[in-house]
């Protein structure tokens, strides 16, 4: 028996997931969490978006390889079979991690990306999502953050806004999900963890995932962004949702106030 095998035995709930969790290394947590939301009766949506959306093309190949090692199945195949329509376009796409990853802007290219997802969306009655996809799952940051600018000079309106008139469900949060990430990817988690805690209830799920997956990598520039946005620690948040040895660990993967 391994050592993950012996604490799945002598723990339980919340707390036994945050330090399984922590065992994994940062790509096969991430293969483990998707292999999960994609297992028995339904598909948690929210977890395909949160780890697709966010990945740079190296973590996504990584991802493919270890879930493929450890299930003996492709990702690519495994989302098909769970998802469909435009949504499993988008995840599909971003699972090819093809994304270009330099600096330039195509000055010209970015113009005409804008306009080409206006007349795609606002301009016309119906959406073409085909557009929407081209644009956000293949330009790099800098050139999307420009195509972002001149959007908002031919529309009047910023994309964010636009997407959620335009699309909904499933495809409106993956689209969502590629933007904010984008624009300031430690900002995407900060919302993610506010959201998971706030009002009734706690969605634990999301609150352990990204936790887990995020403590070694942007951990303190998360930290940075939720104060800045929600005007208080993370870690306040945290111990006024969570209890037990389940809120310590948290408490210790958040790092000092």
């Amino acid at each position: 028996m391994n050592l993950a095998d012996d604490i799945s035995s002598e723990l339980s709930g919340n707390f036994r997931c945050v330090v399984l969790g922590l065992l994994m290394l940062a790509p096969v947590y991430d293969a483990y969490e998707l292999r999960q939301a994609m297992k028995g009766a339904g598909t948690e949506e929210a977890c395909l978006v949160d780890i697709l959306a966010s990945r740079t093309n190296a973590e996504i190949k990584t991802i493919c390889a270890f879930y493929k090692k450890e299930y003996e199945k492709d990702l690519e195949k495994a989302v098909c079979g769970d998802t469909s329509g435009m949504f499993q376009r988008v995840l599909v796409s971003l699972l090819t991690a093809g994304r270009d990853e330099g600096d330039n802007v195509d000055e010209a290219q970015a113009v005409l990306d804008a306009k080409e997802i206006f007349e795609a969306g606002e301009a016309r009655w119906g959406t073409d999502e085909v557009k929407f996809l081209t644009v956000l799952c293949v330009r790099n940051r800098n050139h999307l953050l420009r195509v972002f600018e001149e959007y908002q000079k031919i529309s009047g309106r910023d994309i964010e806004e636009s997407i959620k008139r335009e699309m909904s469900g499933c495809l409106e949060e993956v689209f969502l999900a590629i933007v904010k990430s984008m624009r300031n990817r430690p900002a995407f988690f900060a919302e993610r963890l506010y959201k998971s805690m706030k009002g009734l209830g706690t969605t634990d799920s999301v609150l352990i995932r990204i936790m887990v997956s995020r403590a070694e990598i942007d951990m303190l520039d998360i930290k940075e962004q939720f104060l800045k946005m929600y005007g208080k620690t993370l870690h306040s948040f945290i111990k006024g949702d969570t209890s037990g040895d389940y809120r310590k660990i948290l408490l210790e993967l958040c790092g000092g106030e």
